[in-house]
């Protein structure tokens, strides 16, 4: 640690960082609050996941900003690596985006607004979860470009709670579509 020691100000308030969807799924919170239509609180919930997500951004990026630099990070190599991984995490991003549409990409499965298959496309050929790894890299990518360490601190930080919440949103979405394919399966043994 004493080879980062002055190259990250843990004193800086910047540098610390600021979830109920499982509720939306079992009380219909966001669905009651938008009149009973669950498309309507899924896109509500669309808009604040989407505007806190750029307020955190302007977060990581003052907190970058008030950081110290690492001449190490400057160098013409380390630019192009930084700009190599902001594209391909952007790219990781918005065609994880496209894949899903608005109600895959913001949880739409949790409002009962279920994809008729599990996309296996690209990104999802590449990873099972392309935003969160393409958005890691983003983080990973603007530290390296503004030659910030705290900032690859910050993105360890962001890896581990995606990591953890992937942990919770992964077995807790396969029940949601395990739940439909017993219901389907139900519905085709009562009609035979």
């Amino acid at each position: 640690m004493d080879l980062l020691k002055g190259y990250i100000d843990l004193d800086q308030k910047s540098l610390a960082s600021a979830r109920g969807t499982h509720a939306e799924y079992h009380r219909k919170i966001l669905t009651k609050l938008a009149g009973g239509n669950a498309r309507y609180g899924c896109y509500g919930l669309a808009v604040t996941i989407f505007s806190l997500g750029i307020f955190r951004d302007l977060l990581y990026e003052r907190a970058l900003r008030a950081q110290p630099s690492l001449p190490l990070l400057m160098g013409t190599p380390a630019t192009y690596f930084a700009y190599a991984l902001l594209a391909a995490g952007n790219v990781l991003v918005l065609s994880s985006m496209w894949a899903l549409g608005i109600t895959g990409t913001y949880l739409g499965d949790y409002f009962g607004i279920l994809m008729d298959a599990k996309v296996d496309s690209f990104p999802f050929n590449l990873t099972d979860a392309p935003m969160y790894y393409g958005s890691t890299m983003s983080f990973l990518g603007s530290a390296i470009l503004y030659a910030k360490p705290a900032g690859i601190l910050l993105t360890l930080e962001v890896l581990a709670v995606y990591l953890v919440a992937l942990w919770f949103e992964d077995p807790f979405t396969a029940g949601i579509y395990a739940k439909r394919e017993r219901e389907m399966a139900g519905k085709g043994k009562k009609t035979s």
